[in-house]
């Protein structure tokens, strides 16, 4: 028997997709909620940052400062990890779209942007060197070649893994951006 009034989902399982009027558009926002394998991931990073930050307390009790300080360092190197990889992905907003990896920021104004598409293609399985057939939304900037850049979303990745249905929202979602914003 499901409760829809106990899960979180209930407002994005609407097939309307109408902005609040409370919504700022000029704010950076991901058009898609972070797939499981992305949470997964942070949380099990987060548990382990939790269990050495457990060991900086003990050490800090029974041994030097200096070598609680290093674990504790350790620790906080993984919480950063944790929640950068947290806000990996593609982000829009009316300024443009971004692309947030893991050590770098890419942003591309509306405007410089030629065409935004879904293909075909080999994609990258989790982000590893293995490659497999799947979807991938493409975005070619305007005064480049026709190279795009690397793909804003895949099937394949750690967001959308095993859930076409919300890769395909979501890249409908950042094509209306588009549509939206390079038209004015």
């Amino acid at each position: 028997m499901p409760l829809p009034f106990l899960t979180a989902d209930r407002a994005f399982d609407t097939a309307d997709d109408v902005a609040l009027p409370y919504d700022d558009r000029d704010q950076w926002r991901r058009p898609y909620r972070p797939g499981p394998w992305r949470v997964g991931t942070a949380a099990l990073m987060l548990l382990l940052a939790s269990f050495v930050l457990f060991a900086a307390v003990i050490i800090a009790a029974t041994g030097g400062p200096s070598s609680a300080g290093v674990v504790f360092g350790i620790a906080v190197v993984v919480i950063v990890c944790a929640l950068r990889m947290l806000r990996m992905g593609a982000w829009v907003s009316a300024h443009g779209v971004r692309q947030v990896g893991f050590l770098s920021t890419r942003t591309v104004a509306w405007q410089q942007v030629a065409s935004l598409r879904t293909v075909q293609q080999p994609v990258r399985w989790l982000g590893l060197p293995r490659t497999v057939q799947g979807q991938a939304l493409l975005l070619v900037r305007q005064g480049r070649s026709a190279e795009p850049m690397a793909p804003l979303l895949t099937t394949h990745n750690s967001d959308f893994l095993a859930r076409d249905g919300a890769f395909n929202r979501a890249a409908d979602a950042v094509e209306a951006w588009a549509d939206e914003y390079r038209r004015g």
